[in-house]
């Protein structure tokens, strides 16, 4: 009986071993070389494995870079100083994209929208849009039960006493899951340099609108009419920005009569008018707030309290003597 045990364990051993040989044979001949570019690039990257490259990680991330197929620019989260890094790794020129930060395109709370029912089951958005679409009476409307706020691997996000997501452009990245999370669609991507923002989804017309929610855009067109630059266009009777012409100047903040454009530029630069001015008159006559006065072929100036920093007036002046200019002693912080 011993010597049964001891030759089966003896064959058990000759069996492990010659597979283990052919095994570490088979690794050598088939072993796949590893670009060691990929394997440094994945040690700068911030491990955060979001998916806002468009690739599954950050592992995936790198071997796309290291095989040329990925830009080094792509990473949200790392910024300016993964990029530095990762050029340098792959021996090429790159410079950050604009970071871009998530923006609620809602701004009607429990206080501003009304309700078709209460809603008493799972604490989840996409849950509570399987029923009639929501409690709220806006088929466009925040649902308001945080599945944005939970999808985000960044702490980026919390919920108001409003019901209402905020986010805290400090900690967001850009990387998009609370965009998948929503189910209502309106959450999007903005750079981060756009502070003004209609804050509305809402498709439906003005008359309806005013119906469920106080601060829903009517589709008036005030904003349109008073945008200089015609940034802002009426689609399917909402009011939408064009954000490659919008140059944050605020007019439609003052017309909105819902309230429903937000501004969000924490201080508002100034005009000044330098010496050189030959009084032309133009600054005057193109300022949309009356901010600017002086008599003609005189020195104009800027009434500070009176101006909101659009910037029409510092391109339309002949001699290129007014600039933008944080003011003394003016609050201009936006709440």
């Amino acid at each position: 009986m011993g010597k049964m045990l001891l030759d089966a364990i003896i064959s058990l051993g000759a069996i492990g071993f010659v597979l283990g040989a052919g095994l570490s044979l088979a690794a050598k001949k088939f072993a796949v070389e590893v670009d060691p570019r990929e394997a440094a690039a994945q040690a700068v990257l911030p491990g955060a494995n979001c998916g806002a490259c468009g690739y599954p990680g950050c592992s995936g991330f790198a071997a796309a870079v290291a095989r040329g197929e990925a830009p080094v620019n792509a990473c949200v989260v790392g910024g300016e100083a993964v990029v530095r890094q990762l050029s340098a790794i792959m021996g090429v020129e790159a410079s950050a994209n604009e970071k871009k930060v998530a923006v609620i395109f809602c701004a009607g709370g429990d206080k501003e929208a009304k309700k078709k029912f209460e809603y008493y089951g799972a604490q989840d958005c996409r849950a509570a849009v399987l029923i009639s679409g929501g409690n709220k009476s806006c088929p466009n409307s925040c649902i308001g039960l945080a599945s944005c706020v939970k999808a985000c691997p960044f702490d980026a996000m919390a919920m108001n006493d409003n019901g209402l997501p905020v986010v805290f452009e400090d900690k967001c990245t850009g990387c998009g899951k609370c965009v998948e999370a929503c189910p209502k669609l309106i959450i999007s991507l903005i750079p981060i340099s756009k502070k003004v923002h209609i804050r509305c989804s809402s498709r439906d017309k003005g008359a309806v609108v005013k119906k469920y929610c106080s601060v829903g855009c009517i589709a008036c067109g005030s904003c349109v009419k008073i945008c200089p630059f015609e940034a802002i266009t009426l689609v399917d009777n909402l009011a939408v920005i064009n954000y490659d012409k919008c140059t944050n100047c605020g007019l439609c903040v003052r017309v909105c009569p819902t309230k429903t454009i937000h501004d969000y530029m924490k201080e508002r630069l100034k005009a000044f008018i330098n010496e050189g001015c030959n009084g032309c008159t133009i600054c005057a006559k193109v300022c949309p707030v009356e901010a600017i006065s002086g008599r003609p072929k005189e020195l104009h100036v800027v009434d500070p309290a009176k101006c909101i920093g659009c910037m029409m007036c510092v391109p339309k002046c002949p001699k290129k003597v007014i600039e933008l200019a944080a003011p003394k002693g003016v609050e201009t912080a936006t709440k």
